[in-house]
């Protein structure tokens, strides 16, 4: 987003919200404004009451949303989970795999929730109606705890569907500790094509999302927000 935004010769001001709720939120678009600033990109997962209230509170503002649900009635500019979601399963599905893991962020997560439905809604075009799902942090350490606790209540589990990378690299260090290779190997996909998933080992099977395209179309909508009478 500062990349491009320099592009058009706008400056651009950070802020981290301490969590993100109303008043936070608020508080930091209220620096905006004492900074004359007309515009804000918003890259947080926001429930749509949130995002819609944030629009009509400060509409001398304009707001850009990244991380909403489709239904939001607000400017937001989005990667759609079910394209990435609906490849990694029929990439598994293809390969042979019919017992299914899934490995989700957390429930209170846009963007979580959106990337489970859209596996939910791959699988059952596939007719795959028994899916384990269990919910995640996002963090390393959570993707190694939960591939045990879904293993040992699902031993049948030959693929394991990840929402993020983080989580990925830690079910392939709990696979590799439970020395599930040759016949009893897990295939294990992740999401987001993190440059460290580079090295992960084995090499994770993966679904990119292009962050360039993503900050150049938000600038890009941006200024035509502002531009707006």
């Amino acid at each position: 987003v500062k990349s491009y935004a320099g592009l058009h010769q706008l400056e651009v001001s950070i802020a981290m919200p301490v969590q993100v709720d109303y008043p936070s939120l608020q508080a930091r678009l209220n620096e905006f404004r004492a900074q004359h600033i007309r515009g804000a990109i918003i890259s947080l997962p926001l429930e749509s009451s949130l995002a819609e209230r944030l629009v009509v509170e400060n509409p001398d503002i304009a707001c850009m949303f990244l991380d909403v649900s489709p239904e939001t009635d607000v400017c937001c500019v989005r990667f759609d989970h079910r394209d990435g979601c609906g490849a990694c399963v029929r990439h598994l599905w293809d390969a042979g795999h019919r017992e299914f893991g899934l490995l989700a962020g957390p429930e209170s997560s846009v963007s979580a929730r959106m990337r489970l439905s859209s596996w939910r809604e791959a699988l059952h075009r596939l007719g795959v109606s028994n899916a384990v799902t269990v919910f995640g942090d996002w963090s390393a350490a959570c993707g190694w705890n939960k591939t045990f606790e879904l293993l040992h209540h699902h031993p049948r589990i030959s693929a394991i569907v990840v929402a993020n990378d983080q989580m990925a690299l830690g079910v392939l260090s709990a696979l590799a500790q439970l020395n599930r290779t040759g016949s009893q190997a897990i295939s294990v996909t992740g999401y987001d094509d993190t440059a460290d998933s580079l090295y992960f080992q084995p090499p994770l099977t993966n679904v990119a999302q292009d962050f360039n395209v993503l900050g150049k179309r938000a600038v890009e909508l941006l200024i035509y927000l502002m531009a707006a009478p």
